[in-house]
């Protein structure tokens, strides 16, 4: 087997998750690139694993699946952040959420 398409794929799968994380302001659709990018380094370690043999057998397997839940959890998380901010401010984009907290002195005047 070439190691070169599913490296170029997972690449262009990468790239693709990068190009989604900088430019969509959904939160969904950013949750979804950054599943793209882990789906990219899954590719990357089981091709990795069957090119390479290396000293532990099946060790980029078991990566990927410990990647897999990873994945998982950060989609369970991040989906329970999401769904409470829409019902905080309607909207799930990620200009209108605020990183800083106000003061309660601030809040005052």
């Amino acid at each position: 087997m070439r190691p070169v398409i599913p490296y170029v794929t997972a690449a262009l799968l990468f790239g693709l998750g990068v190009y989604g994380v900088l430019r969509r302001r959904n939160a969904v659709l950013v949750l979804m690139a950054v599943e793209l990018m882990l789906n990219a380094v899954n590719l990357v370690l089981v091709t990795a694993d069957t090119t390479v043999r290396a000293a532990l057998p099946h060790s980029g397997q078991v990566f990927a699946l410990f990647v897999i839940v990873l994945a998982a959890a950060e989609i369970g998380v991040g989906l329970a952040i999401v769904l409470q901010l829409y019902r905080l401010r309607a909207s799930v984009t990620v200009d209108d959420v605020p990183l800083a907290e106000r003061s309660p002195e601030g809040a005052a005047r």
